[in-house]
């Protein structure tokens, strides 16, 4: 195999190289970051994690809050979906929750594509966002709940107790 420097590229390269290993996984850029000092100063800018998939960071180790918060701040789609989640279903702030949930979807965060629109089609009886999920990721989920066996909820007043509406009927 010949072997080909990563140093020997521009430097916009070498910066895309740390983002997409970034979005791939934690291991990877943390392999990346220990291979020299000049990876290790691209891995460690801050723009970088606008690239982590924090939900794909091992359960195993804790993420500090200050990364979680840079991520944020960068606009993380998946932090953005963190969050969107948090606000929506713990906090109740529907508007906001649905806010961050509707700017991961539109950077791309495939779960939260999924979620965006089944929670608008659930609580708002809006279809629309529907149109937008690829056909593979619809089989992916659908692979995934087939496999895993979950329990679906019937009764969406579970969720809420607070009288909601589901697509016009009171519950």
């Amino acid at each position: 195999m010949k072997y080909f420097p990563i140093l020997e590229m521009p430097e916009e390269i070498q910066v895309l190289v740390v983002e997409c290993v970034a979005g791939n996984s934690f291991q990877d850029l943390y392999g990346l970051r220990a291979s020299c000092k000049l990876m290790k100063a691209f891995a460690d800018r801050r723009s970088v994690c606008h690239f982590y998939d924090v939900l794909s960071v091992p359960w195993g180790l804790n993420i500090p809050a200050e990364l979680l918060k840079t991520c944020y701040a960068e606009r993380n789609p998946s932090t953005l979906y963190i969050k969107g989640i948090q606000f929506f279903f713990s906090f109740r702030l529907k508007e906001e929750g649905i806010s961050l949930m509707k700017r991961a979807a539109d950077a791309g965060y495939e779960r939260t594509v999924y979620t965006h629109a089944i929670t608008r089609e659930i609580f708002w009886c809006d279809g629309q966002y529907f149109a937008g999920i690829p056909r593979e990721t619809v089989d992916r989920i659908g692979k995934l709940v087939r496999s895993v066996k979950w329990g679906w909820v019937a009764n969406v007043q579970i969720l809420w107790s607070d009288n909601v509406s589901a697509c016009g009927t009171l519950m």
